[in-house]
């Protein structure tokens, strides 16, 4: 299966034309939704956007939702925060939010909150979508500093997924490859990046060049 990669749309509009033709042109079975959907809200808006993509999606929040947007995730596509599924006959699970950071966002939560949580998700090459990274993994910020979450790296080095993929951090987009665990991070949809995601027998991820403003 393939999938288009995107995250942090932050309702920007001009994403869902250009996601659309994306998909289309690198024939795609579904959209992977990395959180952000909104800014800030309305949680309505991800109901919108998710009801224009053209092919299945599968979505968590993001730490700039609110709440109630995982409701209207549930509305037009597969919400993955706390859940797993097979997709493909590959386990696919799920985590939304982010650890708490000093910007005080709707969708933070202690680090041993999303340990506690998040574990039941958690099976061996599994395809992990979080909002937030693993620490140290596409993580780094524009203050130099490594913003992911500890609970999440933990339960990577535990359970050993075939990949991790995560947004939240825009200006640490790139692609890992470590200990047979691919990492990738497909940068802002809002700054028109995404990226491709293939998974058989093995997953590659594969960067895209960004879509420029009209």
């Amino acid at each position: 299966m393939k999938f288009l990669v995107i995250s942090d749309i932050h309702c920007r509009e001009r994403v869902i034309v250009w996601a659309n033709d994306l998909a289309k042109q690198h024939q795609v079975d579904g959209f992977l939704v990395l959180g952000d959907i909104t800014h800030f809200g309305p949680p309505s808006w991800a109901d919108d956007f998710l009801s224009r993509l053209d092919r299945p999606s599968y979505a968590v929040p993001g730490n700039c939702d609110p709440y109630g947007t995982v409701e209207e995730i549930e509305k037009h596509a597969t919400c993955l925060h706390g859940r797993k599924m097979k997709v493909g006959g590959r386990t696919f699970g799920g985590w939304g939010g982010a650890n708490i950071s000093i910007f005080n966002t709707p969708f933070e939560m202690p680090e041993d909150e999303i340990l506690k949580r998040l574990r039941p998700v958690m099976e061996r090459e599994m395809v992990l979508i979080t909002h937030c990274p693993p620490y140290s993994y596409n993580d780094f910020t524009n203050t130099r500093r490594h913003a992911g979450s500890i609970a999440i790296k933990s339960l990577v080095d535990e359970f050993g997924p075939a990949a991790v993929i995560s947004g939240h951090i825009h200006e640490n987009r790139g692609i890992i490859e470590e200990n047979g665990i691919l990492y990738m991070n497909p940068g802002a949809a809002k700054n028109g990046y995404s990226a491709l995601l293939e998974v058989d027998d093995r997953v590659r991820g594969t960067l895209l060049e960004p879509i420029p403003d009209q």
